[in-house]
Protein backbone atom coordinates (compact mmCIF):
# COMPACT_ATOMS: atom_id res chain seq x y z
CA UNK A 1 0.00 0.00 0.00
CA UNK A 2 0.70 3.46 -0.62
CA UNK A 3 2.04 5.23 2.80
CA UNK A 4 2.08 9.49 2.66
CA UNK A 5 4.33 11.79 4.52
CA UNK A 6 4.37 15.33 5.10
CA UNK A 7 7.62 16.51 6.04
CA UNK A 8 8.00 19.32 7.34
CA UNK A 9 10.74 22.00 9.18
CA UNK A 10 10.44 23.45 12.05
CA UNK A 11 9.46 27.06 12.90
CA UNK A 12 11.84 30.26 13.24
CA UNK A 13 14.07 29.43 16.37
CA UNK A 14 16.03 32.08 18.42
CA UNK A 15 19.30 31.18 16.87
CA UNK A 16 17.75 30.97 13.68
CA UNK A 17 16.56 34.92 14.33
CA UNK A 18 19.78 35.55 15.47
CA UNK A 19 21.57 33.94 12.92
CA UNK A 20 23.76 31.62 15.04
CA UNK A 21 24.25 27.97 13.77
CA UNK A 22 22.08 25.43 15.57
CA UNK A 23 22.10 21.82 14.86
CA UNK A 24 22.24 19.32 17.90
CA UNK A 25 22.05 22.41 19.87
CA UNK A 26 18.84 24.09 20.59
CA UNK A 27 16.66 27.42 20.89
CA UNK A 28 12.91 28.10 21.46
CA UNK A 29 10.43 29.43 19.19
CA UNK A 30 10.40 32.54 18.46
CA UNK A 31 6.74 34.51 18.48
CA UNK A 32 7.18 34.27 14.58
CA UNK A 33 7.82 30.70 14.94
CA UNK A 34 4.58 29.82 16.59
CA UNK A 35 2.78 31.94 14.42
CA UNK A 36 4.44 30.16 11.01
CA UNK A 37 3.50 26.80 13.05
CA UNK A 38 -0.39 27.92 13.23
CA UNK A 39 -0.02 28.89 9.78
CA UNK A 40 1.03 25.44 8.78
CA UNK A 41 -1.76 24.09 11.11
CA UNK A 42 -4.39 26.13 9.06
CA UNK A 43 -3.14 24.99 6.05
CA UNK A 44 -3.68 21.24 6.50
CA UNK A 45 -6.88 21.99 8.07
CA UNK A 46 -8.11 24.17 4.94
CA UNK A 47 -7.08 21.01 3.21
CA UNK A 48 -9.27 18.60 5.13
CA UNK A 49 -5.58 16.71 5.53
CA UNK A 50 -5.49 14.49 8.61
CA UNK A 51 -2.94 11.89 10.19
CA UNK A 52 -2.84 8.81 11.64
CA UNK A 53 0.73 9.11 13.02
CA UNK A 54 3.26 11.97 14.64
CA UNK A 55 6.72 12.12 14.55
CA UNK A 56 9.37 14.63 15.49
CA UNK A 57 12.85 15.02 15.92
CA UNK A 58 14.16 15.33 20.07
CA UNK A 59 14.64 18.96 19.44
CA UNK A 60 12.75 21.35 21.49
CA UNK A 61 12.18 23.41 18.24
CA UNK A 62 10.84 20.21 16.22
CA UNK A 63 8.60 19.05 19.17
CA UNK A 64 7.40 22.04 19.72
CA UNK A 65 6.24 22.92 16.32
CA UNK A 66 4.44 19.54 15.79
CA UNK A 67 2.61 20.72 19.03
CA UNK A 68 1.41 23.88 17.47
CA UNK A 69 0.61 22.27 14.26
CA UNK A 70 -1.00 18.74 15.08
CA UNK A 71 -2.69 20.13 18.25
CA UNK A 72 -1.67 16.40 20.00
CA UNK A 73 0.79 15.64 22.77
CA UNK A 74 0.63 12.56 22.30
CA UNK A 75 3.63 11.48 19.19
CA UNK A 76 6.96 9.75 18.74
CA UNK A 77 10.22 11.68 19.04
CA UNK A 78 13.44 10.09 17.44
CA UNK A 79 17.51 10.66 17.52
CA UNK A 80 16.92 9.71 13.70
CA UNK A 81 15.32 13.11 12.70
CA UNK A 82 17.52 15.70 13.89
CA UNK A 83 19.51 18.00 12.45
CA UNK A 84 23.49 17.89 11.49
CA UNK A 85 25.95 18.02 14.49
CA UNK A 86 28.20 20.57 13.25
CA UNK A 87 30.35 19.64 15.98
CA UNK A 88 32.75 22.83 17.71
CA UNK A 89 30.46 24.84 14.99
CA UNK A 90 27.61 24.37 17.09
CA UNK A 91 25.96 28.05 18.72
CA UNK A 92 28.39 30.16 16.44
CA UNK A 93 27.40 32.80 14.02
CA UNK A 94 26.21 31.44 10.30
CA UNK A 95 28.91 33.56 8.49
CA UNK A 96 31.25 31.01 10.33
CA UNK A 97 29.97 27.84 7.84
CA UNK A 98 32.05 27.33 5.35
CA UNK A 99 30.50 28.02 1.46
CA UNK A 100 28.09 25.64 0.27
CA UNK A 101 30.26 24.65 -2.89
CA UNK A 102 33.12 23.88 -0.44
CA UNK A 103 31.48 22.12 2.63
CA UNK A 104 29.47 20.06 -0.62
CA UNK A 105 32.83 19.22 -1.95
CA UNK A 106 34.65 18.03 1.05
CA UNK A 107 31.67 15.84 2.12
CA UNK A 108 33.04 15.53 5.60
CA UNK A 109 33.98 18.90 6.90
CA UNK A 110 32.76 18.89 9.92
CA UNK A 111 33.62 15.81 11.05
CA UNK A 112 37.01 16.94 11.60
CA UNK A 113 35.31 19.15 14.09
CA UNK A 114 33.56 16.69 16.17
CA UNK A 115 30.35 16.68 13.96
CA UNK A 116 28.47 14.21 11.16
CA UNK A 117 29.41 14.05 7.35
CA UNK A 118 27.19 14.26 4.76
CA UNK A 119 26.82 10.90 4.13
CA UNK A 120 26.19 10.07 7.84
CA UNK A 121 23.13 12.76 8.49
CA UNK A 122 21.91 11.46 5.15
CA UNK A 123 22.24 7.40 5.78
CA UNK A 124 20.32 8.48 9.52
CA UNK A 125 17.72 10.50 8.50
CA UNK A 126 16.98 7.82 5.64
CA UNK A 127 17.26 4.99 7.49
CA UNK A 128 14.66 6.52 10.13
CA UNK A 129 12.12 7.64 8.22
CA UNK A 130 11.93 4.36 5.92
CA UNK A 131 11.77 2.65 9.30
CA UNK A 132 8.30 5.34 10.29
CA UNK A 133 6.98 4.47 7.19
CA UNK A 134 7.32 0.62 6.51
CA UNK A 135 5.67 1.18 10.13
CA UNK A 136 2.97 3.09 9.46
CA UNK A 137 1.87 0.77 5.85
CA UNK A 138 -1.05 2.31 4.25
CA UNK A 139 -1.01 5.74 6.25
CA UNK A 140 -0.60 9.09 6.64
CA UNK A 141 2.34 10.81 8.60
CA UNK A 142 3.47 14.13 9.82
CA UNK A 143 7.01 14.16 10.84
CA UNK A 144 8.89 17.44 11.69
CA UNK A 145 12.68 17.90 11.01
CA UNK A 146 15.02 20.41 10.49
CA UNK A 147 16.62 21.93 6.87
CA UNK A 148 19.63 20.65 6.98
CA UNK A 149 18.40 17.04 7.78
CA UNK A 150 15.57 17.31 5.16
CA UNK A 151 18.07 18.56 2.80
CA UNK A 152 20.11 15.61 3.16
CA UNK A 153 17.55 13.29 2.86
CA UNK A 154 16.17 14.55 -0.32
CA UNK A 155 19.59 14.42 -1.95
CA UNK A 156 19.25 10.55 -0.84
CA UNK A 157 16.45 9.53 -2.81
CA UNK A 158 17.68 11.54 -5.88
CA UNK A 159 16.29 15.12 -5.04
CA UNK A 160 18.56 18.16 -4.79
CA UNK A 161 16.81 21.43 -4.12
CA UNK A 162 19.75 23.51 -3.83
CA UNK A 163 20.49 22.98 -7.15
CA UNK A 164 17.10 24.23 -8.12
CA UNK A 165 17.63 27.13 -5.55
CA UNK A 166 15.16 25.69 -3.51
CA UNK A 167 15.85 25.63 0.65
CA UNK A 168 13.12 24.85 2.93
CA UNK A 169 12.41 27.82 4.74
CA UNK A 170 10.56 27.70 8.59
CA UNK A 171 7.72 25.93 8.55
CA UNK A 172 8.08 24.44 4.98
CA UNK A 173 6.12 21.14 4.20
CA UNK A 174 7.40 18.20 1.24
CA UNK A 175 4.72 16.04 0.21
CA UNK A 176 6.05 12.35 -0.37
CA UNK A 177 4.89 9.16 -1.04
CA UNK A 178 6.82 5.59 -0.58
CA UNK A 179 5.47 2.60 -1.99
CA UNK A 180 7.67 -0.83 -2.92
CA UNK A 181 10.71 0.72 -1.25
CA UNK A 182 10.90 3.63 -3.85
CA UNK A 183 9.56 7.36 -2.65
CA UNK A 184 8.16 10.08 -4.72
CA UNK A 185 8.19 13.67 -3.83
CA UNK A 186 5.09 15.53 -4.97
CA UNK A 187 5.64 18.75 -4.12
CA UNK A 188 7.17 21.50 -1.63
CA UNK A 189 4.52 23.92 0.28
CA UNK A 190 5.12 27.28 1.80
CA UNK A 191 2.25 27.54 4.31
CA UNK A 192 4.30 30.95 5.37
CA UNK A 193 4.06 32.83 1.92
CA UNK A 194 1.03 30.57 0.94
CA UNK A 195 3.11 29.26 -2.25
CA UNK A 196 3.07 25.70 -3.81
CA UNK A 197 5.49 23.98 -6.13
CA UNK A 198 5.03 20.67 -8.32
CA UNK A 199 7.97 18.63 -8.00
CA UNK A 200 8.10 17.21 -11.69
CA UNK A 201 10.91 15.78 -11.64
CA UNK A 202 12.60 12.37 -11.68
CA UNK A 203 13.69 10.29 -8.98
CA UNK A 204 14.86 7.38 -10.45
Amino acid sequence: MTSHLYLMRHGQTLFNALERIQGWSDSPLTELGIEQAQMAADYFKAQGLTFDSYYSSTSERASDTLEIVAGVTSYTRLKGLKEMNFGNFEGQQEYLHPPRQVRRAVGNYYVVHGGESDEEVARRVHTTITHILEENDGKTILAVSHAGAIMHFLNSIGVDVESMGFFPSNCCIFDLSFEKGAFTLHGMIDPVKGEIFEYLGDLT
